[in-house]
């Protein structure tokens, strides 16, 4: 019986030089199929511009290892899959650069959190956003004190931008931020 449990551990750390080799094969093939797909559609493919394109892009992530890893799974097949998910994405992209209508129902809104000293409270809890997380934004920015800010926004890929220098004049770069009550 023992023999049997370290037959099974054996196998299941090392499941022989052909799969080894396999694994090294199509990860060389899927790797330069995935550069070709991308290369032939362009720098947007792998952009952060909003949530959509992180999702596209962790998905490819998650395609590619099956690809190499799934016995299950061939080349082609994967490569299919690939295309399929730029293409789409591809698709999207255009749909919201030629409808407005479909970019708003894609894409969230840039959301105001700290404006002039305040913290926007409503706007930090809808958007689960805490004031540690906006002071850290602040501190990677240089500001040394919120005194030194006049905006931190939530943009539409997740990450806070933080416009410095306190300024009593609109900022013009926030014209499409969505403000609380908005």
């Amino acid at each position: 019986m023992m023999t049997d449990e370290l037959v099974t551990l054996a196998d299941w750390l090392f499941k022989g030089w052909q799969s080894i080799g396999r694994v090294i094969v199509v990860g060389i093939l899927a790797y330069f199929g995935l550069l070709t797909i991308v290369k032939i559609s362009g720098k947007r493919t792998f952009s952060k511009m909003n949530a959509y394109d992180l999702v596209v892009t962790v998905a490819l992530g998650s395609t590619l290892s099956t690809i190499i890893v799934s016995q299950q799974t061939g080349v082609a097949d994967g490569l299919t899959a690939v295309a399929l998910l730029i293409g789409l994405q591809y698709g999207v992209a255009r749909l919201s650069v030629r409808w407005p209508g479909f970019n708003r129902f894609i894409k969230s809104e840039p959301t105001l959190l700290f404006h002039q000293g305040q913290y926007l409270k409503q706007a930090m809890r809808q958007q689960r956003v805490t004031e540690d997380e906006l002071l850290a934004a602040m501190r990677s920015s240089g500001a040394q004190s919120p005194d030194d800010v006049a905006a931190v926004i939530l943009e539409n890929d997740g990450s806070l931008s933080v416009i410095q220098g306190r300024n009593v004049t609109p900022v013009a770069s926030l014209q499409d931020v969505q403000r609380p009550g908005d």
